[in-house]
């Protein structure tokens, strides 16, 4: 697999994606287990239903097939919810800005990419936390564009130094449109929000109606909030962005323990019925839209009730949650690397490690949260995201596994080396497969104790830092042409500096 980056021709180099690969060999759950989990979720929509829904969503779920129950409560007939289901979409196109550099999300090909709402960076100099602001957004971003192993970037921070929810929803969209020509999420305050950034969009790719031929931005919206009760203000989200063509990713987040069960099990069924139920929401607006689950199973430590990013539960919990959707044939985003490690040390590296591979393992189309995040989603770090992409690099090849392909097995090689040199170095087929079998770290150090002395001794923060900078001194990201930002700049309250 090649990981290098496109020669300079004029303008700013294109970082080369990892191609996705394909996930799915990690089953957490047996067959039984897990039809048992889809059958509980079905049971839940049918006999519990949700609460709180807004009256033109319950009025619109009523008139397709729902019940309401004496309480108020609306539940979906299973053959209800399963003919809805049946008509969403099953695979979600989500180009870039260059459309080139888009992703389709389905049938278990794993996209990295940054998520959550951290309200504090790590400064990389002083080591301490501090409020997060529109230029870190716009900084992390840039990071992104420029990693090899991350594909999508949904805003990872929120810019506090902005306090008026429409001014931090257009510039929040706006850092991120400019920060990076791969597919970007974001997510909106109030349905209002949802118009005026997507003219912005559309101004940017050169006329009304452009956005909706090229959605490059999904918004991330938390339909739910668990256990079983609608959000008035996301429903709202929600129809709007289905209206102007926004594609849809919503989150279910219960937190087993706190407000779903503690059983792993149980919350895992809890959290599919909430995740469907958004579904069949959406494909009874517009059946067919393109929507992606964030089934998201966070995990408390049940000794303070504190949410628990970097558990061996929470990664058991989030490649289970793959396994479900990948078995239904459903677009999936799970959590993985929210790390309560407060600093990029050992603790940060090892629950990052075990919960992102095997949320790849168990077949994630796309893994939120993953890169960059430190305290349990509460802060960023761009040192972090640099260190992140090196070690999902080498994730990503491990899903792979081992490929066979022709001559992968040859027996005249075999018998020509121990009958002749003895070893395999500088036959044709290792220099072949240099760069398509094997993958090397960036930053991760694979020099002998003595060579990395006399080296420097320099730890992976230290060369964080370094490619940090490297970065950051870089051309900025060019896709985005100057007349038209120039023009956006004139025409909305844009914070962002030139």
């Amino acid at each position: 697999m090649r990981r290098t980056r496109q020669k300079r021709t004029g303008g700013t180099p294109t970082t080369i994606a990892t191609p996705p690969p394909q996930g799915g060999r990690f089953m957490p759950l047996t067959q039984d287990k897990a039809d048992h989990i889809i059958a509980s979720a079905f049971d839940i929509l049918e006999r519990i239903g949700v609460s709180g829904a807004p009256d033109d969503i319950r009025e619109m779920a009523l008139a397709q097939g729902a019940v309401e129950r004496s309480d108020g409560r609306i539940t979906f007939p299973k053959a209800v919810a399963e003919d809805f289901i049946e008509k969403s979409c099953k695979r979600v196109e989500l180009p870039g800005f260059k459309r080139e550099r888009g992703i389709v999300v389905g049938g278990g090909k794993v996209h990295i990419g940054t998520g959550g709402a951290a309200v504090q960076v790590l400064d990389g100099d002083t080591q301490t936390f501090r409020d997060s602001t529109l230029d870190d957004l716009y900084s992390l971003m840039r990071i992104v564009d420029a990693s090899d192993s991350i594909h999508y970037s949904l805003r990872p921070v929120v810019a506090r130094d902005i306090e008026d929810p429409l001014t931090l929803d257009i510039n929040t969209a706006f850092a991120a449109m400019k920060a990076t020509s791969k597919p970007i999420g974001t997510s909106f305050f109030e349905p209002a929000n949802v118009e005026p950034v997507v003219e912005m969009f559309d101004e940017a790719l050169g006329g009304e109606g452009k956005f909706k031929e090229q959605p490059f931005c999904f918004a991330s919206i938390c339909h739910v909030v668990p256990p079983l009760t609608l959000a008035e203000e996301a429903c709202g989200v929600m129809r709007e962005c289905v209206r102007l063509g926004m594609p849809l990713q919503i989150c279910s987040a219960a937190q087993a323990g706190a407000t779903s069960p503690a059983a792993l099990a149980g919350a895992l069924a809890q959290g599919l019925a909430e995740s469907l139920v958004g579904l069949i929401l959406v494909n009874m607006m517009q059946p067919g839209f393109p929507c992606i689950l964030a089934f998201l199973p966070f995990i408390s430590d049940l000794r303070t009730g504190a949410m628990t990013g970097g558990s061996g539960e929470a990664a058991v919990a989030n490649g289970a949650a793959a396994q479900l959707l990948l078995q239904m044939g459903l677009p999936s985003t799970v959590s993985a690397g929210m790390t309560d490690a407060k600093t990029a040390d050992a603790q940060s590296g090892y629950e990052k490690g075990y919960t992102i591979a095997l949320a790849a393992q168990g077949g994630a189309d796309m893994i939120n949260l993953s890169v960059g995040m430190l305290g349990s989603i509460m802060a960023a770090s761009k040192e972090a995201l640099v260190i992140d992409n090196d070690m999902c690099g080498a994730i990503l090849r491990s899903v792979r596994g081992v490929e066979m392909f022709d001559g992968a097995v040859d027996l005249d090689l075999i018998e020509e080396v121990v009958t002749g040199e003895g070893h395999y170095l500088g036959t044709a087929q290792t220099l072949d497969l240099m760069t398509k079998e094997y993958v090397y770290p960036a930053l991760g150090d694979r020099q002998s104790v003595n060579d990395w002395l006399e080296s420097g001794a320099r730890t992976i923060w230290d060369k964080a830092k370094s490619r940090v900078a490297e970065i950051e001194a870089m051309p900025a990201p060019d896709h985005l042409p100057k007349e038209i930002e120039a023009a956006l700049r004139a025409r909305l309250p844009i914070y962002l500096k030139d």
